[in-house]
């Protein structure tokens, strides 16, 4: 009779129980992992939607409200202190951990409960942020110490992993493993298009351009710049920003000194969002920090061409002029120019979503993502 091999137990941390990347990275691993094989447990902090969508897949779900992207000394010693309990009572085989936050509580967590293995993903260094050189200097330092106190650390963007590769004595610990997608029920133009004009109180828009994006409404978005870069455009247009956040109020501000209210609409955050991305003609990401976005991997699954600030990962999906064009982040001339270029080139507008949804379908499968990772739980 053949040995059958005792389950796993994996533990995922994530600071923000939000819906952004690494949020959709750990839901996605974790509702994918071989039931035979793996028992799951997720810790998330602030933001019920992760909780709720995981409970919904019958995972047990930690939740840690103190645990906030924010820095708080007071609110930090409880979150460190409840994710110690959580993981000491648990006593996961593999721990996991997402964001910097929970990397760093995680990691020194881990080695004090003896978790046989602490791993981290990288989501983009926080590092790169726009942050005074002091700050990045000290954040550098404990991304660093927190590799060390890890086991293994998967890297998702060639730019994270040449800066990772920089750190000494570490060099043994890196693997790239690429975000993967599993097929999306998209909806079709006409019917994406009807259901988020309900979301604006509009029956229909005849004859205008169709902008979009899917993002938290944060600074590190950008979204500043392509609403200032859209005031520049002469063709009748709509621009739908899917998402929620901290910067909504200044956005809000931004679009009504520039009059847009009837062009440019906040939606706020939609549950299944990637599903409507047919309604758009064009897909824009400005960000000023990113790791590897799932957003512009959907986009590309969807067919649709693609205007992305050139950093973080973002150049591992688009080849510039070839599957979709990238611009200098915050450079709001650049994205004008952009988006001037693909109004005036439909069809070469058209090849640009074509070549990029071949690249996504090749490239960034969740089967090569899932393999990857099981491999490096196992080894």
């Amino acid at each position: 009779m053949q040995d059958i091999k005792p389950k796993k137990k994996i533990c995922f941390v994530v600071t923000k129980g939000v819906w952004g990347g690494a949020q959709k990275y750990v839901y996605t691993l974790a509702t994918s992992l071989p039931k035979n094989q793996y028992d799951v447990i997720v810790i998330v902090g602030e933001g019920g939607v992760l909780k709720n969508k995981l409970e919904g897949k019958n995972i047990k779900v930690y939740e840690i409200i103190s645990l906030k992207r924010d820095i708080s000394l007071f609110r930090e010693f409880i979150s460190s202190l409840t994710l110690l309990k959580i993981i000491w009572k648990e006593k996961p085989d593999i721990l996991h951990l997402n964001s910097p936050k929970a990397g760093g509580f995680g990691s020194v967590a881990g080695r004090l409960c003896r978790v046989p293995k602490i791993i981290q993903t990288i989501h983009g260094w926080t590092f790169n942020e726009d942050r005074k050189i002091i700050a990045k200097i000290i954040i550098w330092f404990f991304s660093y110490i927190t590799t060390l106190l890890c086991h293994k650390t998967i890297i998702i963007a060639k730019k994270e992993e040449r800066q990772i590769r920089k750190m000494p004595f570490i060099q043994s610990k890196i693997i790239l493993i690429k975000n993967g997608l599993e097929p999306i029920l998209f909806k079709e133009k006409d019917e994406a298009q009807n259901e988020l004009l309900l979301h604006i109180n509009k029956d229909r828009i005849n004859n205008v351009l169709w902008l979009g994006t899917i993002s938290e409404l944060h600074k590190n978005k950008g979204l500043e710049y392509i609403i200032s870069a859209v005031t520049k455009i002469e063709i009748p247009f709509v621009f739908f920003i899917i998402g929620e956040g901290e910067e909504r109020n200044n956005l809000e501000k931004i679009i009504q000194q520039n009059n847009l209210e009837n062009k440019v609409f906040l939606i706020g955050f939609l549950d299944d969002a990637n599903k409507y991305l047919k309604a758009f003609d064009i897909f824009t990401l400005t960000s000023i920090k990113e790791g590897l976005p799932y957003t512009i991997l959907e986009s590309g699954l969807a067919g649709l061409p693609v205007i992305a600030s050139s950093i973080g990962g973002i150049p591992d999906i688009i080849d510039n002029n070839i599957n979709g064009i990238l611009v200098e982040k915050t450079n709001t001339k650049e994205i004008t120019k952009a988006l001037e270029y693909m109004i005036d080139n439909p069809n070469e507008r058209k090849l640009f979503g074509l070549k990029l949804q071949e690249k996504i379908e090749k490239e960034f499968s969740l089967k090569q993502m899932l393999e990857k990772t099981i491999k490096v739980y196992e080894n």
